[in-house]
C-alpha cells in the first residue's frame, strides 16, 4: 500500500488496512474538471474566508495532502471526491489545473465510513456536522459508540454529549451550527426538560453573550424544584371561636395553628402599650 499521506489520522489509517485487500490504491494528479463533489458530504457549511486563507496556502506551497477519491463507473474516466472537498474547493479558486488524488477502490459504505471519518477527525467541524456525522456512522455503517470513540480519537462521553445536541430543537441547532452557541452550550440546554425550555434559554444565552457558566447557572435555577407555598388549613368551629375572643379580649391579632387536642397560639403586639396591656390581663387572670 503507498504511504499514508500524513494528517490523515489513525482511525482512517486503520480503516485503510481493513480494506486494503479489497482495493488497490495509487496516488495520481488529476484534473479538477474531473472531480465531483459526493453529495453525502458530511460538511454542509464551507466558511469562505477560510477557503480563502487555504486558496492562500495552496498557491503558495501546493495541496500537501491528497484528495482521496473513486473513479466513477461509467462516467468516461471521472472520479467522486470522498474526502477532501475543501481542499479541492479552495484548488480550484487559486487556479489549480490538477490535484494530488489517492485513488482507492472502496464499496459504498466504505466510501461513506472514509468520508465521515476524514471529516469528524478535523477540529473545524461545527459541532451539529459532527453530531449529525456521529449518527450517520452508526445508523448506515453499523458503529457503536465504543468504536466511533476508537476511531476518532475521543472519549465515548465526548461521543454521547455530541449526540445528545441532536434532540435539541431545530432553532437551537441553527443556533449552534451558525456559531451563536457553542457544543458547551448546546450540552447544558440538552439537559433541561422541554423545548420550551431550551429555545427560551438558548435564545437568552444568544442575545446577551452568556459564557457556559452562566448558562448553567441558569439551567440549574430553572430546573430546581419550584416550593410550593404552605397550605393553610382550615380551622375547627371551637379554633375559630377561641381565635375571635381573643382578638376580643386582648385587641391583639391572634392565630390559632393545631387542633382543639394540641396546637399553637401566637399573638402579635406592635408596641410597648399593647405589651404592658398584656401583662395587666395576665395580672387579673
Amino acid at each position: 500500500m503507498a504511504k499514508k499521506a500524513h494528517g490523515l489520522g489513525r482511525g482512517l489509517d486503520s480503516l485503510f488496512e481493513e480494506t486494503e485487500e479489497l482495493d488497490s490504491s495509487a496516488l495520481q494528479e488529476i484534473s479538477v474538471g474531473l472531480l465531483d463533489p459526493n453529495p453525502d458530504q458530511p460538511r454542509k457549511d464551507f466558511d469562505e474566508e477560510s477557503l480563502s486563507l487555504l486558496a492562500d496556502s495552496i498557491r503558495d506551497q501546493g495541496v500537501l495532502q491528497p484528495l482521496i477519491v473513486v473513479a466513477t463507473p461509467g462516467s468516461g474516466g471521472r472520479f467522486r471526491i470522498i474526502a477532501g472537498e475543501r481542499r479541492y474547493r479552495a484548488s480550484r479558486q487559486a487556479g489549480l489545473e490538477t490535484v494530488p488524488c489517492l485513488v482507492k477502490e472502496l464499496n459504498l459504505t466504505q466510501q461513506r465510513e472514509v468520508a465521515l471519518i476524514e471529516n469528524l477527525q478535523r477540529e473545524d467541524l461545527n459541532p451539529m456536522e459532527a453530531a449529525r456525522g456521529i449518527r450517520d456512522l452508526m445508523q448506515h455503517c453499523g458503529y457503536t459508540q465504543d468504536k466511533v470513540a476508537v476511531r476518532l480519537g475521543k472519549s465515548r462521553p465526548a461521543v454521547a454529549n455530541l449526540l445528545r445536541l441532536l434532540s435539541l430543537p431545530e432553532e437551537i441547532t441553527d443556533m449552534v451550527r451558525e456559531g451563536q452557541l457553542s457544543a458547551g452550550h448546546a450540552r447544558v440546554l440538552a439537559g433541561l426538560a422541554t423545548p420550551e425550555e431550551q429555545i427560551q434559554l438558548g435564545r437568552k444565552a444568544a442575545e446577551e453573550g452568556l459564557n457556559v457558566r452562566q448558562t448553567e447557572a441558569l439551567a440549574a435555577r430553572m430546573k430546581a424544584p419550584q416550593k410550593k407555598p404552605p397550605r393553610k388549613t382550615e380551622l375547627e368551629p371551637e379554633m375559630r371561636e377561641l381565635q375571635e375572643r381573643l382578638l376580643e379580649k386582648t385587641g391583639m391579632k391572634a392565630t390559632l395553628t393545631g387542633t382543639v387536642k394540641k396546637g399553637r397560639i401566637v399573638l402579635q403586639y406592635g408596641s410597648m402599650d399593647e405589651l404592658n396591656r398584656l401583662s395587666e390581663l395576665l395580672e387579673k387572670m
